[in-house]
């Protein structure tokens, strides 16, 4: 009996954590997905040092980029998906919008 209590809690947590987010945090969290949807992010370093020159990129390339979907539309869906709401105002109308 203990370990179908123990089991119903773990479940009941998990299925918990699944729930939507605040739409402010939805929000925040999917700007950054419709900014690769705009664009590919990356960064390159070259140096030298001890053991002679060195270099690293760092490429990211969202599918949503590669597919050529509308930033605002990604915005949208996924703040749809992650809050059950939709954005208090489209993308491109956001101050904090530099796609």
């Amino acid at each position: 009996m203990r370990y179908l209590a123990a089991y119903t809690l773990a479940t009941a947590a998990l299925v918990a954590g699944c729930g939507p987010v605040p739409l402010e945090r939805a929000e925040r969290d999917c700007l950054e997905t419709a900014r690769l949807a705009a664009q590919p992010r990356g960064e390159i370093g070259v140096g030298f040092g001890s053991d002679g020159p060195g270099g690293y990129l760092d490429l990211t390339i969202s599918s949503d980029y590669i597919a050529g979907r509308d930033p605002a539309a990604v915005f949208e869906t996924c703040v749809i998906n992650k809050s059950g709401q939709r954005p208090s105002q489209p993308l491109y109308s956001r101050s904090d919008w530099k796609g």
